[in-house]
């Protein structure tokens, strides 16, 4: 498998006073994943552990479509127990979290994901989202009501339309891309993206050890007001 180099790092940041981020690295099998958890302090810590333990305990099997196929089934019983573990501890109360995982291989990944938390690929200086936010002013943007220069102003950019623990069935959404080695892949919670623009993350992103990018892209967000929790996974490609 692909040689990887990574560095993950979650922060309360500036407003919040409990942490409801979760992140998780498995790269024995290839397996990042950053989880921003929903319902308030204990229940959206929760949320968020529940996603990344789940995850933790994937096993991989040698088939690519196989290990996808774990990562949803890893995915659609954390939504089941979470539900019924808001019905015990949290009655009346929403208990949810965003999750976005990066899966990767020799020449190729996958993105499994619920939610806004994003993964992004830098390559030759141009940042992809590779993800997509399943919120409603996504579908205000996808609908051509709203630019994207405007969805990120909208006073509803925070409320997403699927999440893990949301509904009694959960739908993630799976994308294939190819990987190249120097490629650079950001997993991250709405907390870094509703705080830096796209310019500044891919500037940090192409700067230094992956180590030293995540630190940076924490502390700008700190630095711009960091409204939110705040999770990075840095992963660059290395040769096969």
């Amino acid at each position: 498998m692909a040689d990887w180099q990574y560095c993950a790092l979650t922060d309360q940041g500036v407003k919040r006073k409990h942490n409801e981020d979760a992140v998780v690295a498995v790269p024995d099998i290839a397996l990042w994943a950053v989880a921003d958890g929903m319902g308030g302090h204990e229940a959206g810590d929760v949320a968020s552990k529940m996603v990344v333990d789940a995850l933790a305990s994937v096993q991989r099997p040698d088939n690519f479509s196989l290990f996808i196929d774990a990562v949803e089934d890893a995915l659609t019983a954390v939504n089941q127990n979470m539900r019924d573990h808001a019905g015990r501890e949290y009655a009346g109360r929403t208990m949810g979290s965003t999750v976005v995982s990066m899966l990767g291989a020799d020449g190729y990944g996958a993105c499994v994901w619920a939610g806004d938390s994003r993964l992004y690929r830098l390559r030759d200086g141009n940042l992809e989202t590779l993800s997509r936010d399943h919120s409603q002013v996504q579908r205000l943007v996808d609908a051509g009501v709203l630019s994207e220069a405007e969805a990120d102003a909208h006073p509803n950019s925070n409320v997403i339309t699927r999440a893990v623990g949301g509904a009694a069935a959960l739908v993630v959404d799976v994308v294939m891309f190819d990987v190249r080695p120097g490629d650079r892949y950001l997993l991250c919670s709405d907390g870094l993206h509703n705080e830096l623009s796209k310019e500044a993350i891919a500037a940090t992103l192409a700067r230094g050890p992956v180590s030293d990018s995540a630190q940076s892209l924490i502390d700008q967000a700190i630095q711009n007001g960091a409204r939110d929790n705040v999770s990075v996974i840095v992963i660059e490609a290395g040769g096969a």
